[in-house]
């Protein structure tokens, strides 16, 4: 895989068929989300739902694209992150934690037909139907900002466009969007690209700004949190890993040479859980000599202290007229009941514009006739 970086770069949705895997990818990630957010009850074991996730994840992938030698896989594990811990929480079998009621989860997974990506988060009440106060505001502002995000990514558009509405919904529901979050441009096999939109700008963290261009194809992710924004790590293992794409070393332990060669069979160029290895102790020992030649990057658990944390993830290709939704689930926002709302006219508006084709087309003519 590693030869074909360069080319994988110069992939886009224009290059036929490219977009249906896209498509595909998205419609499994939605389906898979879908029957793990069902799993989502009081009591309920986060590392079982996890680990179902990913199952029901690969017989997805078992109904498609089976002609042909195409590489199929999980982007992202099942990842369930409760309240103050912001994500990527995906405990080792042996590593019990239970859901409660009232619990705010925000669920992530990802999918990959042939390399290309589609990743979705959601974020549920443990066993309530209906949610007021805090909760509903924070959850309310992460949703819509993600939705604004969707109407507003457009050919021209800029990055620090994005990055306003985020803070500006966020301000409206008294809440803060979190530090150290990037969407990604996604490319064929990369989950990381270089065009970003940070989820809040400081003097610390900003990121160049840069025009959204047609064939895009962007992982909108979305936190807010009811804190004051910043993060610290947490004392939960780490999990989550991708493979360090330029690093190349030669491990001394068989244990660590083994662990490594079935990361490059099965995962390598995107994430994957621990507990995907059989053996969870020699994985551990393993990730440690891994972690100590710098051949997997980690994707830890940071949480933002004494708070709650709202995640909404979405999937979209840039069209030249219109932007497509690859994946991500609907918000049902009648049974929240937030203290604040937004206060911008125009923004309610923006976030009540139809998002089918004819209707983005349309829109699309009638700025083109103003201009």
């Amino acid at each position: 895989m590693d030869q074909q970086t360069e080319q994988d770069k110069l992939e886009s949705i224009a290059t036929p068929g490219v977009l249906d895997k896209y498509q595909n990818a998205g419609k499994i990630v939605n389906v898979v989300l879908e029957k793990v957010i069902a799993k989502i009850q009081p009591d309920a074991d986060i590392a079982s739902i996890c680990a179902f996730g990913d199952q029901e994840i690969n017989g997805e992938l078992q109904k498609v694209y089976n002609k042909k030698n195409i590489e199929k896989g999980l982007a992202f594990p099942t990842t369930i992150s409760v309240n103050q811990i912001c994500g990527h929480y995906s405990p080792l079998k042996s590593e019990n934690s239970n859901l409660a009621k009232g619990d705010v989860a925000k669920i992530q997974l990802g999918v990959h037909i042939d390399g290309y990506i589609a990743i979705a988060a959601h974020t549920v009440v443990v066993g309530e139907d209906q949610v007021e106060g805090q909760k509903a505001d924070v959850i309310l502002a992460a949703y819509q900002s993600v939705q604004a995000l969707y109407r507003s990514i457009k050919p021209g558009t800029t990055n620090t466009a994005l990055t306003k509405l985020i803070q500006q919904i966020a301000d409206d529901h008294k809440c803060t969007p979190l530090e150290g979050v990037l969407s990604h441009e996604v490319k064929r096999h990369f989950i990381d690209g270089n065009k970003v939109i940070i989820n809040r700008e400081t003097q610390e963290q900003r990121v160049d700004e840069e025009e959204i261009q047609v064939n895009d194809v962007f992982v909108l992710d979305v936190y807010i949190t009811t804190g004051d924004g910043k993060t610290k790590e947490s004392d939960l293992r780490t999990t989550v890993y991708k493979r360090a794409l330029d690093r190349q070393y030669q491990l001394k332990t068989k244990h660590g040479r083994a662990f490594m060669q079935e990361v490059y069979e099965k995962y390598p160029s995107l994430c994957f859980s621990l507990r995907a290895f059989e053996d969870e102790i020699t994985a551990k020992l393993a990730v440690q000599e891994c972690a100590k030649h710098e051949l997997l990057n980690p994707y830890p658990i940071l949480i933002s202290p004494n708070s709650i944390v709202a995640q909404f993830t979405i999937t979209v290709a840039v069209l030249a007229n219109s932007t497509i939704q690859i994946s991500g689930l609907k918000l049902d926002e009648t049974k929240f009941k937030s203290a604040h709302d937004l206060n911008d006219p125009a923004l309610k508006e923006l976030l009540k514009l139809p998002m089918d084709k004819d209707s983005q087309k349309k829109r699309h003519q009638e700025q083109k006739q103003k201009a």
